[in-house]
């Protein structure tokens, strides 16, 4: 029946030519039945190849197994030649390794690699970060910087506001906003600023007293000879807190202070500050405010010296503490009586004013090194990777990005690909994790794994003293998402257990992360 329904519409070269004879057809066709069977003939060899291809098709059923690589091994040359893939997630499993385009991708961790690659839109070797205003501070930046001003060039940041459109404004300080309302990260938003540079390790990019190059945190310690069990160095008798109350508070608690500062001073002020600072067994580290994360040379100098510091100011200046029972703190001015009896009993004992002091000889806690290890790359450095960082976020939001695959199948699991860096750095690297072994654990050794392999030093390695630098062996401290801030990524991000980690690599295509070495 198909036949004779086919035959109802005659193709072009089957109807008579009107330039030739009507002849020349009825001379072959002398009756209806041999002219059936000449149309039958026609159709024989169109009918011996379907009865071939059926049996072909009959035989590949009974040894579907056997060819299923073929099969398989079709498919990926098509992923191969066509670049293309309708769900971008092959299923590599059971390809033929003997094939030579199969083996360009006998992995999950090559094809991704491949199609994950796509290229930023702005190359910053060539166009480096350009920032109106300032001086290069640093030697070297792990991504293309530049302060100044070039007439020909956009800038993508300046200091100050306002800017032009496009440009975003910096805010750079290290005072209190006790007495600069804009240093408060709030305010400098609603006054126009982009980015804020700080001491607050909540700002977009911190800038803090700490730094292993200014400060010999690891000095030894020298025998404590001062003449009190106390030294003072305060200036502004105006404090916007409670410090210059602390001060005569505890000198009403008989503890004997020597105050070289201009506040209730017994002593010449002319002298070093850090050698002199070294005899004694306390320091007042006593800030001109008290605001979380606003901790000065006070205390790191306080530290240099071997000395315990009494700290008024930062409310989390536990953060800041180089190892347990290493500072005292005045929270609240009501604390002045507790903290010199405290002070007493580590003046008198030895042994446990030497406890104290453990970190000197031990080498600080890895919080603190995490922390002050941040300052091995200058500010100035950071913030061209934090703009760098935000420029490649937008890209990301092109369809190329968007449609990368960022995993594949293989044998009934899936691999994950994930890029990771080192804080102060710029450079991601890839990670893959399987989803048989989606654990912070697997993340973590994974992670050591491929910084090893590149042979990889830590960006603090120059910077710290020599005697807490440590050998080859890479330890991870924290590791966070990529556009956290050093408070979040430092003390306050946590997954939810490997579960949170999970649903955090499954809903974040190509997720990238931050690791700090310590």
């Amino acid at each position: 029946m198909a036949t004779a329904n086919f035959r109802q519409h005659p193709k072009p070269e089957e109807l008579p030519d009107p330039d030739i004879p009507s002849t020349s057809y009825s001379s072959s066709s002398s009756s209806p039945a041999s002219l059936n069977k000449k149309k039958w003939s026609n159709y024989l060899p169109i009918l011996v190849g379907l009865v071939v291809i059926g049996e072909i098709a009959f035989l590949g059923r009974l040894d579907m197994v056997k060819n299923v690589d073929m099969v398989n091994s079709w498919t990926d040359s098509f992923y191969h030649f066509t670049g293309t893939v309708s769900s971008r997630t092959p299923e590599f499993a059971g390809s033929d390794r003997s094939d030579p385009v199969a083996d360009q991708f006998d992995s999950c961790e090559a094809w991704l690699e491949k199609e994950d690659s796509v290229p930023y839109s702005r190359d910053f070797n060539k166009d480096p970060i350009l920032v109106n205003g300032g001086e290069e501070e640093f030697k070297t930046c792990v991504v293309g910087c530049k302060f100044g001003y070039e007439s020909s060039k956009k800038p993508d940041a300046g200091f100050g506001t306002p800017q032009p459109s496009g440009t975003a404004a910096v805010l750079r300080s290290m005072e209190a906003a006790s007495y600069y309302a804009e240093n408060n990260i709030a305010m400098a938003r609603r006054r126009g600023y982009d980015i804020v540079m700080t001491t607050s390790l909540s700002s977009d990019v911190p800038v803090g007293y700490f730094s292993w190059a200014e400060y010999d945190i690891m000095a030894p310690l020298q025998p404590k000879t001062g003449s009190a069990i106390a030294a003072a160095f305060i200036s502004n008798c105006a404090a916007k807190n409670f410090r210059l109350q602390a001060l005569i508070g505890l000198e009403e608690a008989n503890i004997k202070i020597d105050s070289y500062g201009g506040c209730h001073r017994n002593r010449d002020g002319k002298v070093d500050k850090v050698e002199t600072l070294k005899r004694y067994k306390f320091s007042l580290a006593f800030e001109n405010s008290n605001e979380e994360d606003y901790v000065t040379e006070k205390f790191f100098q306080s530290l240099v010296a071997g000395t315990i510091p009494v700290v008024i100011g930062a409310p989390n200046i536990q953060d800041f503490a180089p190892g347990p029972g290493s500072l005292l703190h005045i929270k609240e001015l009501t604390d002045v009586d507790s903290v010199a009896k405290r002070m007493k009993y580590l003046g008198d004992n030895e042994s446990a004013f030497n406890e104290s002091l453990r970190w000197k000889y031990e080498g600080p806690s890895d919080s603190f090194k995490a922390l002050v290890d941040m300052a091995a790359v200058h500010s100035s450095c950071r913030l061209c990777i934090y703009l760098a960082t935000k420029i490649q976020e937008k890209d990301e939001k092109r369809p190329e990005f968007q449609n990368r695959p960022c995993k594949c199948n293989r044998d009934s699991k899936t691999t994950y690909h994930i890029y990771v860096r080192e804080r102060g750095r710029f450079q991601m690297e890839s990670i893959f994790l399987r989803s048989d072994n989606l654990t912070l654990e697997a993340l973590s050794s994974a992670v050591v794994q491929k910084f090893r392999s590149l042979k990889h030093v830590p960006i603090w390695k120059s910077e710290r003293p020599e005697s807490i630098r440590g050998g080859n062996e890479l330890k991870v401290y924290k590791m966070y998402p990529v556009g956290l801030t050093e408070r979040q990524g430092l003390y306050t991000f946590k997954f939810n257990g490997n579960s949170g980690f999970r649903e955090h690599i499954e809903s974040h295509p190509c997720a990238k992360f931050e690791v700090i070495f310590v």
